[in-house]
C-alpha cells in the first residue's frame, strides 16, 4: 500500500471527525456554554462557512508552492484552530476558532485529490481518491462515535482536543511518508481563476451543490425519521449512524472502481440515480421500523458513492488548474451540505412527516443525475 496516500486518508480521518462530531456534541456544547442548542448549531454552520472562504482563497494563494509543503500547512492550521476551540473560553472565541478551523478542508482534499491522483497508478486515479476519502469515511465509523461518547461522559473539549493531535499525527504522517511532488497548476493566480470562466466549471459545481443535497436532505434528519416514523428508540440512533458510516466506508470505494472502470461522468450520472431511486424506497418503507437498519446502511453506501467521481470530474476538466478546481468542488459539497440541510427542513417546518426531506433529496439527486448527463453530452467528457 502506498504510504503517501495512508497520510492522505489520515488527514481525511482528522476532518472528518473535526465536521461530524460536531452534530453529536451539541447538547454538550450548549450546555456547557448555557446557550440554546439552536445557538450551538451556528458552529456547524461557521465551520461550512470556513471551508467555503478558505477552498479557493487557499488553494490560489499556495498554487506555486510544491503540493507537499501546502498540505503539511494546512495541517498546522487545523492543529491551531482545532486546539484553539478545545481551549476557548466563551461563545464568541469559540465561534471565530470554529470558523477558522474550517478553512484548511477544502484547500486539504483539494490539493490531497490532485496528489492522490498523481501517486496512482494509470488507470486508478479515481480508487487513490476514494482511498484518502477512506479516511472521512472511517471517521463517520468509528471516529464520531467515539468522539460523542468522549464528549457526552467526560468533556466535548477532550474530543477536540484528540481531533488536534490527530491533525499532529497526519503532519507527521504527510512529512515522513508522501513523497515530493510537482505542483499541477502551472499558471498564474489569473490563469487559475481563468478556469471559473469556463462554461463546464460552473455546470460542475451546480452538478455538485445541488445533487449532493440528496445526501444531506437525507442524513440531516435522518434520527427524527427513524424515531418517530420507524419508530426505534432513541438508544438505537447510534448503531444506526454505525451502518451509515459502513455504507458510506463500502460506497466510497465502489464509486472509485466505477469512476475508473466507465468514467467519472458516466459514474456519477448513475451514482445520482441509483440515490434517487433509493431515496424514493426509504420514502416509502421508513414506517417498517426492521428496514430502518437496512437502508441506513444502503443509502449510505449509495450516497457515498459520488464523491471520487465529482472529484475526477473536477480534475480533467482542469487542465493546469487542477488544484483550484479540487478545491472548488469541497466548497461546492458545503453548498450542497447547506441547501439539502435547508431544504430537506421546509416539509417539516410545513407540518409534513419527517420522511418527506427524502423526497427533496430525490428531486436534488435527480438533478444532478440531468445535469451530469448534459455535461456528459455537451463536453463529451
Amino acid at each position: 500500500m502506498n504510504k503517501g496516500l495512508i497520510a492522505l486518508a489520515f488527514g481525511g480521518l482528522a476532518i472528518g471527525m473535526t465536521e461530524f462530531t460536531m452534530m453529536g456534541i451539541l447538547q454538550d456544547i450548549a450546555k456547557d456554554q448555557n446557550i440554546e442548542i439552536t445557538q450551538a448549531a451556528h458552529f456547524i454552520a461557521l465551520y461550512a462557512l470556513g471551508v467555503v472562504v478558505g477552498a479557493p482563497i487557499l488553494t490560489l494563494f499556495t498554487g506555486k508552492i510544491a503540493p507537499k509543503k501546502v498540505l503539511l500547512f494546512l495541517m498546522i492550521l487545523f492543529v491551531v484552530f482545532n486546539g484553539l476551540f478545545a481551549i476557548a473560553p466563551e461563545y464568541n472565541s469559540l465561534a471565530i476558532s470554529r470558523f477558522m478551523s474550517g478553512l484548511p478542508h477544502g484547500a486539504f482534499f483539494g490539493v490531497g485529490s490532485v496528489v492522490a491522483a498523481q501517486l496512482a497508478t494509470k488507470g486508478k486515479e479515481a480508487q487513490a481518491i476514494a482511498f484518502m476519502f477512506t479516511g472521512m469515511t472511517i471517521a463517520n465509523l468509528a471516529g464520531v462515535p467515539l468522539g460523542t461518547y468522549i464528549g457526552h461522559h467526560y468533556s466535548w473539549r477532550i474530543t477536540y482536543s484528540i481531533i488536534a493531535l490527530l491533525g499532529l499525527v497526519t503532519f507527521a504522517a504527510i512529512y515522513f511518508w508522501l513523497p515530493k511532488i510537482d505542483t499541477k497548476s502551472t499558471g498564474d493566480l489569473k490563469q487559475q481563476l481563468a478556469y471559473f470562466k469556463l462554461k463546464k466549471a460552473w455546470l460542475i459545481i451546480a452538478i455538485i451543490s445541488i445533487g449532493t443535497g440528496g445526501l444531506f436532505s437525507w442524513i440531516t434528519y435522518i434520527s427524527p425519521m427513524v424515531t418517530k416514523i420507524g419508530l426505534l428508540a432513541e438508544n438505537k440512533v447510534p448503531f444506526i449512524m454505525v451502518l451509515v458510516g459502513l455504507g458510506m466506508f463500502i460506497g466510497n470505494i465502489i464509486g472509485g472502481k466505477l469512476a475508473d472502470t466507465i468514467s467519472p461522468t458516466k459514474a456519477a450520472i448513475a451514482c445520482f440515480s441509483t440515490m434517487a431511486i433509493t431515496l424514493v424506497v426509504v420514502y416509502f418503507t421508513a414506517h417498517i421500523t426492521q428496514l430502518s437498519y437496512v437502508m441506513a446502511f444502503v443509502t449510505g453506501m449509495v450516497a457515498f458513492t459520488i464523491g471520487s467521481p465529482l472529484q475526477m470530474m473536477l480534475i480533467t476538466s482542469a487542465k493546469g488548474s487542477e488544484n483550484i478546481a479540487a478545491a472548488a468542488g469541497q466548497a461546492s459539497f458545503n453548498v450542497g451540505n447547506t441547501l439539502g440541510a435547508y431544504f430537506g427542513g421546509i416539509p417539516i417546518t410545513l407540518g409534513f412527516a419527517y420522511n418527506t426531506p427524502v423526497l427533496i433529496g430525490v428531486g436534488m439527486a435527480s438533478i444532478g443525475a440531468i445535469l451530469a448527463f448534459f455535461y456528459l453530452k455537451q463536453f463529451n467528457q
